[in-house]
């Protein structure tokens, strides 16, 4: 398990010559291995390309993370093509890249942190009051170097129970989950209309800009605001799922959950057509990354995630296992007269499906609704009651 501490570092001539270098560094290591696949017909291993590939100015650990970067592109884009053939791989030039030193190029003295770099390049020396990471990587954040300083960990927390919870994520309702007692709803309305408001931003200004010459006075103003207000709505964006997310493991935890089941939703957006305002709402859904934060924090408590093929498990009643496409939220079995909230039913099937087991006994609890706040906790344990509407 890791986590990682973020810091911005400001600007100078250092960190863009170096920025420069990795940016060559890649660009050469991505245009050998597509020449030498097509002349060759040759696929080049990782350390192959590292001895081919080095640099004086920069450390060897660094310049090695750069040619494992590119590899790392290509192990991410065979897995993504097996599910979606038309992916295209690695093939972009970078002139600037991410600078990444390994803990042998990492020191701390004195209070200050010290990354090494090549013979002909002076050290990154800052103030450093954490302890030793063990891996930093400075990147661009915006408007200025940020540095991510990773740090592992043991994992010390371990579930309270042996419940399995089914997660059902959502365009309407972020997250629905059941653990064979309760079912709580994750109301996603806030991060809707923010995904929305960000969406209607971007196509004004976009045409705004269309509009303009390139390079001009008015076109850089009006793209300068544009980054601005995307960048504004982002951060906020990520504030909001990072809040329910926590809120939502450290509730099932409590609730004595060892396995979150979540509904498999990588496939949803290809070949998908339901109709103009229908495919806006499918493609603003960030249940991707929602999942990715789900499945980093369960490892913090000791839990863990497996995905679960989710076709009709909105449409299946779970006593009577008759088919039924609701309209609205609210399900109601044509066959049985079973009633509950649709997206609960979602989770209940999700969850069923993974354990096999039979029908839903006797009458299910109430529903319990989570809104959004401000003040919801992030970074640690944060109960139900603060939230709950």
């Amino acid at each position: 398990m890791y986590y990682v501490r973020k810091l911005k570092v400001g600007k100078n001539d250092l960190l863009d010559q170096l920025a420069l270098e990795c940016g060559r560094l890649y660009t050469q290591n991505l245009v050998c291995f597509w020449r030498v696949v097509r002349k060759k017909e040759i696929w080049l291993k990782p350390s192959s390309m590292m001895r081919w590939h080095s640099s004086d100015k920069l450390h060897a650990h660094t310049a090695d993370a750069v040619v494992q970067s590119f590899f790392s592109a290509m192990s991410g884009w065979r897995e993504a093509r097996k599910s979606n053939s038309s992916l295209k791989p690695p093939y972009k030039l970078k002139k600037y890249f991410k600078i990444e030193w390994k803990s042998s190029a990492i020191r701390i003295k004195n209070g200050m942190l010290a990354l090494s770099n090549g013979k002909k390049t002076p050290a990154i020396v800052l103030p450093w009051r954490f302890e030793l990471p063990t891996k930093v990587e400075i990147g661009w954040g915006g408007k200025q170097y940020e540095l991510r300083a990773v740090y592992t960990e043991e994992v010390s927390m371990q579930p309270i129970g042996n419940e399995v919870a089914g997660l059902d994520l959502g365009e309407i309702h972020l997250a629905v989950t059941y653990d064979g007692t309760n079912c709580y709803i994750f109301n996603g309305k806030e991060l809707r209309s923010k995904r929305q408001y960000q969406n209607k931003i971007n196509a004004e200004i976009q045409s705004r800009l269309s509009k303009k010459k390139k390079g001009s006075r008015r076109f850089g103003k009006l793209l300068k605001s544009k980054r601005k207000q995307l960048n504004s709505l982002d951060n906020q964006i990520q504030d909001i799922s990072h809040k329910q997310t926590t809120t939502l493991i450290h509730t099932l935890h409590n609730e004595g959950v060892k396995i979150v089941v979540i509904g498999d939703l990588r496939n949803l957006r290809q070949n998908v057509d339901v109709g103009h305002t229908n495919n806006q709402k499918v493609h603003q859904m960030i249940s991707g990354k929602i999942r990715g934060m789900v499945e980093y924090k369960v490892v913090r408590l000791g839990m863990s995630t497996k995905l679960q093929d989710e076709s009709y498990t909105s449409q299946t009643c779970p006593v009577c296992s008759h088919r039924y496409k609701p309209k609205g939220r609210n399900y109601k079995c044509s066959k049985c007269g079973f009633k509950y909230h649709r997206d609960g039913v979602g989770s209940v099937n999700i969850r069923g499906k993974y354990l096999g087991s039979g029908q839903v006994v006797g009458v299910m609890a109430s529903p319990i609704g989570v809104r959004y706040k401000p003040h919801m906790r992030c970074s640690s344990g944060s109960g139900i009651k603060a939230a709950t509407a």
